[in-house]
């Protein structure tokens, strides 16, 4: 089994164009074979992009496991910020950079492995995890985004409760500050401030 965020040089391209709402704007995005919520945007990314505050998000923003891009999309589409996007899976960065250019917005996309390409500091740092990868490298990813965070800069990411999202809260407020901005049929938007 192949999973998104690894790359699989033998699974064969299936790219599809998808048409989806996020609050009341409309977005096109190719989406393909290998990576995460092909069929369309999951329930979670879109619970986490219709919660965050858009008005406070301002300066540079890491679109952490951008996939085929949503989330770094939206943001870009909504703010001034720079935004920067990264993934492993290079299927996952030829989509978002075809997508940045469907919907018209300027980010920057680039392979990373976690963190090991990132450098410079963000004010907000945003994304779905990528659960399956284990609690291991989860909270090598959540833990650590403060290294890449400004003093004040904000992880934002969305965990279902099965997956976890009460102990993540507990084990990252020995860290951040963490508040719930929502919680939606499960799914927890999880705001922890690098203090």
């Amino acid at each position: 089994m192949t999973h998104y965020f690894t790359n699989d040089p033998n699974l064969k391209s299936d790219e599809k164009k998808i048409t989806t709402y996020i609050g009341n704007q409309e977005f096109t995005f190719f989406t393909d074979r290998g990576v995460f919520s092909k069929k369309g945007l999951d329930f979670g990314t879109r619970c986490l992009l219709e919660t965050i505050d858009l008005t406070s998000i301002k300066g540079k923003v890491l679109d952490f496991g951008c996939g085929y891009g949503p989330i770094g999309i939206y943001i870009k589409k909504n703010t001034d910020a720079l935004v920067d996007m990264i993934d492993i899976n290079h299927r996952s960065l030829h989509l978002a950079s075809l997508n940045a250019k469907e919907n018209g917005v300027d980010v920057h996309i680039f392979e990373s492995n976690t963190y090991d390409q990132v450098t410079g500091q963000y004010h907000f740092i945003i994304t779905n995890p990528p659960i399956r990868v284990g609690n291991e490298i989860l909270y090598q990813i959540l833990l650590g985004a403060k290294e890449h965070l400004v003093s004040g800069g904000q992880l934002i990411f969305v965990m279902n409760k099965d997956q976890g999202a009460k102990t993540a809260i507990k084990r990252l407020s020995e860290s951040y500050e963490v508040e719930v901005l929502d919680k939606k049929k499960g799914f927890y938007i999880i705001c922890c401030t690098n203090n």
